[in-house]
């Protein structure tokens, strides 16, 4: 079939690799360029946490995110990505008077799901055998299946993979106007296919009235100092902030740029990807004053080496989010669109696609 997809971000990209395996015929349309540096999947830390986000998540999405994690494996392969990906566990704590937040957040988690009474509990020494630069906290919960996607690096093969494919015409810098079942408008144009897929996160609030976004802004920290090798959240009564490694790929080599993924690297450090703001707004400018000061200072709270760790980048972004913050797949003939991944993209897409697919009569 001859199937148009709207939208090449993380949705967008995963969806093209799935079709493509099928043999289809591929146009996509991106209002930015084909990189996707634009994309909230440009952004995110790429964590696969099922547990971590359920005491604020459905059930459902616990259970998309377990089967995301089967999935990735394959599909980063499809793109071209054979060391982004890593399973080893989320490190969860806090400081001695936040502990009260520790417990609360473990007891939502197992009167949620019975899989949550298998968490273990770590104490100093425990956690200094695990993770022996995190050991000076005094107590912390091991999510020990939970894992990682590199984010930038599916990012940037991706977009090599279907560059180069033959079956794949793609339209970046492209404005699309509006989608209707097996048509796209755009630039005064339209054009007819087979089936469109409409995955164009907030480019689709024409068709979402309940539509909004959810900015988000992370840091990105390099030290040849630190060695976390898990991703690790620290639980604060305002806010949950995450460290995720980056110690796949390029990372750690010795080289200033990576020409696959694009991204400038300080020769023997290490990169890690520092977030945890979430707030009601869709604007995309640079992090405020306020999330800069909160971020570094505690990061710098659960390892002291972050003081003298270099700040590499900053990003900002929105992801796209309904009421009840739960994604949203709408199937009908010759038209698939597929939304409100929220802050769960990379927990959540393989999985969403996958039922997208499966629902859909486009076969």
């Amino acid at each position: 079939m001859n199937i148009a997809i709207v939208g090449v971000g993380l949705v967008g990209r995963v969806l093209a690799l799935n079709l493509l395996k099928e043999g289809h015929t591929l146009t996509l349309f991106d209002k930015s360029s084909k990189e996707g540096t634009d994309a909230a999947g440009f952004t995110a830390a790429g964590m696969l946490a099922p547990f971590a986000e359920l005491e604020t998540a459905e059930s459902a999405i616990f259970e998309h995110g377990k089967r995301s994690m089967e999935l990735w494996p394959d599909i980063l392969k499809e793109a071209g990505v054979y060391d982004g990906f890593q399973q080893k566990g989320t490190i969860i704590t806090a400081h001695p008077q936040d502990m009260g937040e520790l417990e609360h957040f473990i007891t939502s988690l197992r009167h949620k799901v019975a899989e949550a009474e298998e968490i273990e509990m770590l104490d100093s020494k425990e956690l200094k055998k695990l993770e022996p630069e995190l050991g000076h906290h005094s107590k912390a919960f091991y999510l020990k299946d939970e894992g990682q996607v590199d984010a930038q690096r599916f990012m940037a093969f991706s977009t090599n993979i279907l560059s180069m494919n033959p079956n794949v015409t793609w339209m970046e810098h492209t404005k699309v106007e509006s989608i209707e079942p097996a048509k796209v408008f755009y630039e005064e144009k339209v054009e007819e296919f087979d089936w469109v897929f409409d995955s164009r996160g907030l480019g689709a609030k024409e068709h979402f009235d309940d539509l909004r976004g959810v900015r988000g802004e992370v840091f990105w920290l390099e030290s040849s100092e630190i060695n976390i090798t898990r991703p690790t959240r620290l639980l604060h009564p305002r806010y949950k902030i995450y460290i995720v490694p980056r110690e796949n790929g390029c990372e750690g080599m010795d080289l200033d740029y990576c020409n696959e993924c694009k991204i400038s690297q300080t020769p023997g450090s290490k990169r890690y990807v520092v977030g945890a703001t979430e707030i009601e707004s869709e604007d995309t400018s640079p992090m405020s004053v306020r999330s800069s000061l909160e971020l570094l200072s505690a990061v710098f709270s659960v390892h002291s080496g972050f003081g003298e760790a270099r700040i590499v980048n900053t990003e900002t972004n929105c992801r796209p989010a309904f009421k009840d913050n739960l994604p949203r797949i709408e199937n009908s003939d010759k038209l698939t669109r597929i939304n409100g991944l929220y802050r769960h993209g990379y927990l959540l897409a393989p999985a969403i696609v996958e039922q997208a697919l499966n629902e859909g009569i486009y076969k």
